[in-house]
């Protein structure tokens, strides 16, 4: 039995303690002034208060979540999604305390963080890469490529993720607008202002397929999952499996996936984005991302597998217990996010309080 830290809050901190606690594992619930009276918080067999309601001074500050494991007797974390879930130095913090990290090993992180250095490792995956530039990051030479590459194209920043720093150039004349929106939305957001600069496909599908390995040197695929339905570059919503794919794309699909997992020797759940061109079937590697998604009860819910007991036990060097030929999928699942939206203000977001909220039986 372990004692698990759960570095986040929320929903995925419920969804942890769930499985975590059907194991018979112990868990730990971190959190910030304005999270006390959080439903996550009763849920865990202990909490620890980690500060205020400022995110630097709480759920983003490693040595603050380090002193709650060893506070709590901790042997293990689990990042959830978001805050810290992707951040390598975080993950070998907790390793350099002698810790159960739950999630890929560090240098999976820092590398797939990198789309720059994802892109060039996908290529030598033989992962198909959309047409691109990011040699230099001078402004003459990125609008050079992207008259290459032809418009339109889509200046997209080489770090992070969730849509930020992402715009589309429609000609030569957009290219600069676009570039410096980009660029200083990503150094906003990531602290990293590098770019790449891609062609842009004119009717995309944004498709992912689940990935999960072991210690092993196991790895499988778990199908695909649709996200095309999207508003800023953010996911709305999600269905598993992507539905009417052409069977050559969908195999092309989940081999590039599991190929590229197995060249980085890949250790626990992850996802690999790409765009399929719906025009032609053609498909694109776009990212990958090293941690849970907000998305994975889909797949779940078609597999009937758990991937957060998948994690665990990757994570504890334990064999995943299910080969590639057995996983079998059974109908269809749709995750539908719910945001707080002004729809009369162009869907800006807005805070507010839910009065009203009706979930059928069913669901």
């Amino acid at each position: 039995m372990m004692r698990i830290l759960i570095a986040n809050r929320g929903e995925i901190a419920r969804r942890v303690i769930r499985t975590a606690k059907r194991l018979g594992h112990e868990t730990v619930a971190v959190y910030a002034d304005p999270d006390a009276t959080a439903p996550f918080v009763a849920d865990a067999d202990h909490a620890v208060r980690i500060g205020p309601a400022a995110l630097a001074e709480s759920y983003l500050s490693i040595e603050r979540l380090l002193t709650a494991c060893a506070d709590s007797g901790a042997d293990a974390v689990h990042p959830g999604y978001g805050f810290l879930s992707e951040n390598a130095d975080f993950a070998q913090a907790v390793l350099d305390a002698g810790l159960v990290w739950i999630g890929p090993k560090p240098n999976a992180i820092a590398t797939m963080g990198s789309k720059i250095e994802a892109r060039r490792l996908a290529a030598e995956a033989r992962v198909p890469i959309i047409p691109g530039f990011s040699d230099s990051q001078e402004p003459d030479d990125l609008a050079a490529a992207a008259e290459r590459i032809g418009y339109p194209v889509l200046v997209k920043a080489a770090a992070g993720g969730g849509g930020k720093g992402i715009r589309k150039a429609e000609t030569p004349a957009h290219f600069a607008h676009a570039l410096s929106e980009a660029v200083n939305e990503a150094t906003r957001s990531f602290g990293d202002g590098c770019v790449i600069v891609e062609r842009y496909i004119t009717r995309p599908r944004h498709v992912e397929v689940q990935v999960v390995g072991d210690k092993h040197g196991t790895v499988i695929e778990l199908g695909t999952r649709e996200c095309s339905v999207q508003r800023r570059y953010q996911k709305l919503v999600e269905e598993a499996p992507a539905p009417n794919l052409p069977d050559s794309t969908e195999t092309g699909l989940r081999t590039a996936a599991l190929r590229l997992a197995e060249s980085i020797g890949y250790d626990s759940t992850g996802t690999v984005e790409f765009v399929v061109d719906d025009e032609t079937g053609d498909y694109f590697f776009l990212e990958m991302n090293t941690r849970l998604q907000v998305e994975h009860p889909v797949t779940e819910a078609i597999t009937g597998l758990d991937l957060v007991e998948l994690q665990i036990r990757a994570a504890t060097s334990l064999p995943l217990g299910v080969a590639q030929d057995s996983v079998a999928f059974a109908g269809h699942a749709i995750e539908v996010r719910i945001n707080a939206e002004d729809a009369t203000n162009d869907f800006a977001p807005q805070i507010g309080q839910v009065t009203v909220l009706d979930v059928p039986d069913s669901v």
